[in-house]
């Protein structure tokens, strides 16, 4: 089959946006074949491009020219189509133009297809690392597609907010010095300083700061992220985040300007009005009543200690952890027994174990009386306490877990969202919260010492700083993460500008001056020639992204992802390179033993 060339005919519509005001006028039209039926005089060619699908029709009236060449088509052909547009005898309500259809009397076949590996459907039933491998298809259909153009209008709305609150969006490097901000860096080798590398960022946090000294005040950037991290569904090895820096402010003004942003974009984007103020909660709070720092608060079932009523109990479980410094938190699953039997508990039980129980206790009211797994140890007034405490009533199941206080929490935060969804009790709604007033130090029982949970310039809460070198347990970050129904969407903080005491946060962080110097000599430095006041945040646009278009991964929002080991399926990245490259770089490849 021979292609045709185009010969000056051009297109003039999109194929989704023709309407019944464009009857009688003549058209063209371009895209790819998503199916063709042949009925023997008449032949129908559904023609899809971005916009959507219309439909060509060919009937005893088209030139035979142009009807035998429609008659060749298959699926995924390129074509380019001239007609004009009438009402179609038999409406199809499934498509936007299922009213119309165009009257074909020039047709140009651009490109031919082979048969592709996966049907180009909604809803593909192809595996996702078949899908990826040929992603160029995948994004033909209609649901991928249409994320990324949520994602282009996502972006578009950014950029306007920001503009128009006079944010200035200024590129910083790609190629950066490799400093220590929480997670593995990228490197890049240097062809010119042999043996030195370049890492690629994991944020552009040290220059944004720059920028606050170099007097631009408020910045913004759509900045590509690279972190060497094992991946999940809601994290790649290189992301977009839409990152911000202020100065003269502090930490109001910045949930001022996000939640500003937020209920600009959803009302353009999606229509639907975000109400701000946002819900703040303390971390501490967050964790007490969620078992999570971004938990989801579209519907309760929040944790209890019953602690106090159990310390003294029969039940050796309960009494001796807490009497070896533990604690003992419950969950009540509301209406709940019809779902989780017996046997749907032992799954429950598996799944805390698997995240660090020791085991799971519940009590299940299905009869008069509640069943409870160990209700024999306990009195009457202690388990109406327990009870009372839960809310707990006839249809209901609690569990129960006794350990230590942050893996209780954790277990119980994680079958808080399991038992949630498996009940299907979350609405479909967006919960924004502000977590605040995070620690400053977490404690590491393997090396015994504090480790810093935020980046170095993040400020301590002023009340806190007379505490950094004698009780790291009372240190609070100035700092504030954004959650969007139990997803962290942003990070943020108010940042050091005062020398000493970043030099003081080093020494607590346990860096020497030295190293200190070698690693942030020229971030400090520039402190000491007029730091403002200056904090930020950077919001992850590709998980806002997953939020908005309802998809289940990021994945499904970025046009060419990588997969769980970091490989892109399409292209084969990362791949060896030749000697020559390497030699370049003076550097040669160690061979490991197979595993």
């Amino acid at each position: 089959m021979k292609l045709d060339r185009m010969n000056g005919m051009k297109r003039t519509d999109y194929c989704g946006t023709l309407t019944k005001s464009d009857i009688g006028k003549t058209v063209v039209v371009c895209g790819w074949v998503q199916r063709q039926r042949d009925l023997g005089g008449l032949i129908f060619i559904d023609l899809r491009d971005r916009s959507g699908i219309v439909q060509l029709a060919f009937d005893d009236t088209t030139e035979k020219a142009v009807f035998d060449k429609a008659f060749e088509v298959r699926s995924e052909f390129v074509l380019m189509a001239k007609g004009e547009v009438r009402m179609r005898s038999s409406v199809n309500t499934e498509i936007k133009t299922g009213d119309i259809e165009i009257e074909v009397k020039e047709l140009k076949i651009l490109g031919k297809a082979l048969t592709p590996p996966f049907e180009i459907l909604p809803d593909s039933n192809a595996n996702e690392e078949l899908r990826l491998k040929y992603r160029y298809l995948d994004l033909r259909r209609t649901p991928l597609k249409d994320n990324i153009l949520m994602r282009h209008r996502i972006t578009k709305v950014t950029r306007d907010y920001f503009d128009e609150n006079g944010f200035i969006e200024i590129e910083t490097p790609t190629l950066i010095k490799s400093t220590p901000e929480g997670a593995r860096d990228y490197l890049v080798p240097s062809r010119i300083h042999k043996g030195s590398f370049f890492a690629l960022p994991q944020s552009p946090q040290m220059y944004k700061q720059l920028l606050m000294l170099s007097g631009f005040d408020r910045y913004m950037q759509i900045a590509r992220c690279y972190r060497d991290e094992d991946l999940r569904a809601d994290r790649q090895p290189e992301f977009t985040q839409i990152d911000l820096e202020m100065s003269f402010i502090d930490k109001e003004d910045v949930f001022t300007i996000a939640e500003g942003y937020m209920k600009r974009l959803f009302k353009e984007v999606l229509g639907e009005d975000i109400k701000t103020p946002f819900p703040r909660l303390k971390y501490t709070d967050a964790m007490n009543n969620y078992g999570s720092d971004k938990p989801d608060t579209r519907f309760e079932m929040t944790i209890k200690d019953i602690s106090d009523i159990v310390e003294n109990c029969g039940f050796g479980v309960f009494a001796d952890t807490i009497k070896n410094g533990g604690t003992v938190r419950a969950i009540n699953a509301q209406n709940a027994c019809d779902v989780y039997t017996r046997k749907e508990i032992d799954k429950l039980t598996e799944e805390a174990k698997g995240i660090g129980a020791k085991g799971l206790a519940f009590i299940r009211w299905v009869d008069d009386e509640p069943t409870c797994s160990f209700a024999k140890f306990m009195t009457s007034d202690e388990m109406k306490a327990i009870f009372d405490r839960l809310g707990l009533k006839k249809g209901d199941v609690a569990l129960i877990v006794a350990d230590k206080k942050n893996i209780a929490l954790s277990v119980l935060g994680a079958l808080r969202l399991t038992v949630a969804k498996r009940l299907n009790i979350i609405p479909k709604q967006y919960n924004f919260l502000w977590i605040t007033e995070f620690p400053f130090f977490e404690y590491n029982e393997e090396t015994n010492s504090y480790d810093a949970m935020h980046h170095p310039f993040t400020s301590p809460l002023d009340e806190c700083i007379p505490y950094l070198d004698s009780d790291p347990e009372k240190v609070f970050a100035n700092a504030y993460d954004l959650v969007l129904n139990g997803i962290e969407l942003s990070s943020g903080s108010i940042r050091i500008t005062d020398p000493e005491l970043q030099a003081h946060m080093f020494r607590a962080l346990g860096l020497s001056d030295e190293e200190a110097e070698q690693k942030f000599g020229f971030l400090t430095g520039a402190f000491k020639y007029g730091a403002p006041p200056h904090g930020g945040m950077g919001i992850g646009l590709d998980r806002l992204c997953m939020l908005m278009c309802n998809a289940e991964s990021i994945r499904d929002v970025i046009a060419f992802p990588k997969v769980a080991n970091s490989s892109e399926l399409m292209s084969g990245a990362p791949a060896n390179v030749d000697t020559k490259q390497l030699d370049d770089l003076a550097i040669s490849v160690k061979e490991l033993p197979n595993e």
